[in-house]
């Protein structure tokens, strides 16, 4: 496997980690329990959160990670390459 190929693959790694660590930080919430009806009664309950909020919180797991994983590459890409100019 290349070094390209465990980039990748380290990208990826991190981004399924964020997703899942996002969504479950979310449901975890007191905000996002209650609107899944853990108060007195399942009063309250409001399962719209499921399309407002949930693909927010998932593209954000997803894009936050990938992009400081591809920006810490490109950094220490660009460090080697210097290192072997001079």
């Amino acid at each position: 496997m290349g070094r390209r190929d465990a980039v990748t693959c380290g990208g990826c790694l991190v981004s399924a980690v964020g997703a899942t660590g996002a969504v479950l930080a979310w449901g975890m919430s007191d905000r996002t329990r209650r609107h899944f009806g853990h108060d007195f009664e399942n009063n309250g309950m409001d399962l719209s959160v499921l399309y407002t909020e949930l693909p927010f919180v998932l593209l954000a797991g997803v894009l936050v990670p990938a992009a400081l994983w591809a920006l810490g590459a490109w950094l220490l890409e660009r460090r080697r390459r210097s290192d072997l100019h001079s």
